[in-house]
């Protein structure tokens, strides 16, 4: 099978990685780099593609099968909408837009053109998820309660220093966007929110502590606690031993989803749960049992997905209408924060 031509926009840290994922595919292979940076032509020319300075450019030279956007939050939907119009399927990180009305246009744009366009919340290509996600559907736990999630970890002095833009309000929220992804692919669609924020700990503009409160679409109800201040490994990248980046502590876990005849950690997959309804009591133990996975790399595996896409052997898993429901769950936490009122997530028509 002739494999896939696919161009990666942006060669900074996530550009980087799409393009040593590409370039160890077995489908896929790279064909060229878009960044008008010095630096992009050096990985360009160590990977052995041509590098152009604009989409623009790249598609009156030679049109790929595909293209990955791992540009500025700002340019991702002038330059999804840009692929949309030459008809080439596109990834775009996330998030899909910096506002919900710009992430709405490209949405209906890439509707209204049958396009193909996936949003890069590589999370969701996670056998952890994937696994979880099986788990809960098959009943084991019973009707979904509720869940507790986490995501507490320490960034350094330095991180700010290094970008005093990171200090602005909303920096630390944005991480959520991740979260809110996970959450609504395990327990479902949430449908209001309340949240406090604070400050407290730097003083900078930015809040680097947030408490929320979730309620999703089937009633459950879920609590998360984030911060960028917490001396914690209670997140995904040090707990899911995704991300080599980061030190990893196999016995932690940062969601616990709660249903009425068990419970299940994320990601140890330790299920706890009752023999039978008729033995249901906090005085009777819980038989219990760890659940198996294969471990992928949710990267490599959301590039394998994206060839399938554009070969047309299947759909996107993340939608660009999922990846603007979650920036819409995240932009409602942000304003639940700010107002202190409880606040709808769910799109009005």
């Amino acid at each position: 099978m002739e494999k896939i031509r696919i161009a990666v926009a942006g060669a900074g840290l996530i550009g980087l990685r799409h393009i040593e994922e590409i370039q160890k595919s077995p489908s896929c292979k790279l064909s060229a780099i878009v960044d008008p940076s010095p630096k992009a032509a050096d990985v360009a020319r160590q990977a052995g593609v041509p590098v152009f300075s604009s989409l623009n450019e790249l598609f009156a030279d030679d049109k790929p099968d595909g293209v990955v956007l791992a540009t500025p939050n700002q340019l991702h939907v002038e330059q999804a909408l840009e692929c949309v119009r030459a008809g080439v399927p596109t990834l775009v990180e996330k998030p899909i837009a910096h506002t919900l009305s710009e992430g709405m246009r490209l949405c209906e744009a890439a509707e209204r053109a049958d396009a193909k366009l996936l949003v890069g919340h590589h999370r969701r290509h996670s056998p952890i998820l994937h696994k979880a996600c099986e788990i809960v559907q098959s009943g084991m736990l019973g009707s979904i309660v509720g869940v507790i999630g986490s995501a507490l970890f320490y960034k350094p002095d330095h991180y700010f220093d290094e970008a005093p833009w990171r200090r602005d309000p909303g920096g630390v929220l944005i991480n959520m966007i991740h979260e809110v992804g996970n959450l609504r692919a395990i327990v479902g669609e949430i449908v209001a929110v309340q949240a406090f924020a604070s400050n407290a700990a730097r003083g900078f503009p930015v809040e680097d502590t947030v408490a929320i409160n979730l309620k999703f679409a089937n009633s459950a109800l879920g609590t998360f606690l984030l911060s960028d201040t917490a001396g914690s490994a209670k997140s995904w990248e040090q707990t899911s031993q995704e991300n080599k980046s980061y030190p990893t502590y196999p016995d932690e876990d940062c969601y616990v989803i709660v249903g009425t005849n068990g419970s299940l950690a994320v990601p140890t997959m330790r299920v706890k749960y009752y023999a039978s309804n008729e033995n249901r009591s906090w005085w009777n133990p819980f038989l219990s049992r760890t659940e198996a996975f294969e471990r992928i790399d949710p990267l490599a595996a959301q590039i394998e997905h994206f060839a399938a896409v554009i070969r047309g052997d299947a759909k996107p898993l993340v939608t660009a209408r999922d990846g603007l429901q979650n920036l819409r769950v995240v932009e409602a936490i942000i304003e639940a924060a700010r107002t202190g009122r409880t606040v709808n997530t769910m799109e009005s028509r």
